[in-house]
């Protein structure tokens, strides 16, 4: 007869422990809900964005041509640094163009991509920028973006420049 009192009073005395923390899972509940939707939000939409390269690699194709490099020596051809220096001040600009004109915000766009594209031929990094227009041409740009940055290049981005602002 003293082993079930015993294994009863064992399960009142755990239930009474446990009880604060089954009350907290309760109430919390719903952030916990909230943080794991938001979870799956987020990975649906990297997975997204990574399907729309993906697709826009492929519709791209194999480059029909071979790209020649020019010399580093050419002096055609900006420096590398001249380059980031310049990619660093169009940036900021971009991102000021709300206060801006149409054309001015065409010219900088245009001028960010021209030197995009020198800096993608520096360092051997393929671009379509001049092939297409619209939304492609603005996914093309971000993903330009990320390789010339992972090549070691730092570009400005909307949160630096939030930043900054602080």
């Amino acid at each position: 007869m003293a082993i079930p009192h015993t294994l009863v009073l064992a399960v009142a005395i755990l239930t009474l422990l446990c009880l604060p923390a089954i009350v907290a899972a309760i109430v919390c509940a719903d952030e916990l809900f909230e943080r794991a939707a938001r979870a799956v939000r987020e990975a649906r939409l990297v997975r997204r964005e990574r399907r729309d390269i993906n697709r826009l690699d492929r519709s791209m194709g194999p480059v029909a041509a071979e790209i020649e490099l020019a010399d580093p020596g050419e002096p055609d051809r900006p420096a590398i640094e001249q380059i980031a220096a310049d990619l660093d001040r169009l940036g900021r600009q971009r991102l000021g163009v709300a206060q801006r004109s149409q054309v001015w915000q065409t010219a900088v766009l245009r001028a960010y991509d021209e030197q995009l594209r020198l800096a993608c031929g520096c360092l051997s990094v393929e671009e379509h920028l001049t092939e297409l227009v619209g939304v492609d041409l603005e996914i093309e740009r971000v993903r330009v973006e990320g390789e010339l940055q992972a090549a070691g290049m730092t570009l400005p981005t909307a949160d630096a420049e939030r930043r900054e602002q602080r």
